[in-house]
């Protein structure tokens, strides 16, 4: 079933394929589509606090951590409409289906709002669908109505796999597509995100992460489909100033 929906939307990519343009403002306000991100290793305790502090000031949908600071997180975010987002499977994808399910089910218990996902790139690349579209099934599934991110790896995917990893995406019921971890070979471009768009249509939304460090960069990738960004330089992207780059993103 899911190789025939693959196939389907490869032959309608080929043959219909328009790119996404949106129109935006200039003076929009982009606050509002940011994940707030710090994922590296080396991240501590101090800088995840104040990583809270500044989506509280500058008004963030969310910060993205690792789950080992969601409780952290949780206190310094208390009474903040700002989301708490977590990865799972990060950053290669390549763990157990039912690790990132646990997973999943223990970030969710903890009071992670949304998930950002690693695809398993390698059973993409082999063409085992089924199996990924379990994979990702599982943590729709735990997240209980929750917003899932897949993160995709572009960099790592050729075009068809890129539109069939879109996809089983969206026939497993996530939220969101999300071109890259940041931590791979390369990080959002303008016509992954296009493509994206155009396969999962009103469906699914697309996250751009890896590379977005300025206001420029941020309209461009909304125009071309993205509906949320992923990175640590939100408050150069939101004030024009010095990015203090720290996460990875």
């Amino acid at each position: 079933m899911i190789e025939k929906i693959i196939e389907s939307e490869i032959t309608r990519y080929r043959e219909n394929y328009v790119p996404t343009v949106r129109e935006v403002a200039e003076e929009i306000e982009l606050a509002g589509y940011i994940d707030h991100t710090l994922l590296k290793a080396d991240a501590t305790p101090e800088m995840i606090v104040r990583l809270c502090d500044e989506a509280r000031e500058f008004n963030f949908w969310s910060v993205c951590v690792n789950t080992g600071y969601l409780s952290l997180v949780s206190k310094a975010l208390e009474g903040s409409p700002v989301k708490k987002t977590v990865v799972v499977g990060f950053p290669l994808g390549q763990m157990a289906t039912m690790t990132k399910g646990a997973e999943t089910v223990w970030a969710l218990e903890n009071g992670a709002d949304e998930f950002d996902m690693v695809i398993n790139v390698g059973l993409l690349k082999a063409r085992e669908y089924q199996k990924v579209y379990e994979d990702i099934s599982e943590v729709v599934e735990s997240a209980e109505g929750k917003i899932v991110k897949v993160i995709l790896e572009n960099c790592l995917l050729t075009e068809e796999e890129k539109v069939a990893a879109c996809a089983i995406s969206r026939e497993a019921g996530a939220a969101f597509v999300k071109t890259s971890t940041g931590f791979s070979t390369g990080g959002a471009t303008i016509e992954d995100v296009s493509l994206m768009k155009f396969v999962v249509g009103d469906r699914c939304r697309v996250k751009a992460s890896g590379g977005v460090r300025t206001r420029e960069d941020t309209i461009a990738m909304i125009r071309a489909g993205a509906d949320r960004i992923g990175t640590s330089s939100g408050i150069k992207i939101v004030t024009g100033g010095i990015a203090r780059d720290k996460g990875g993103y």
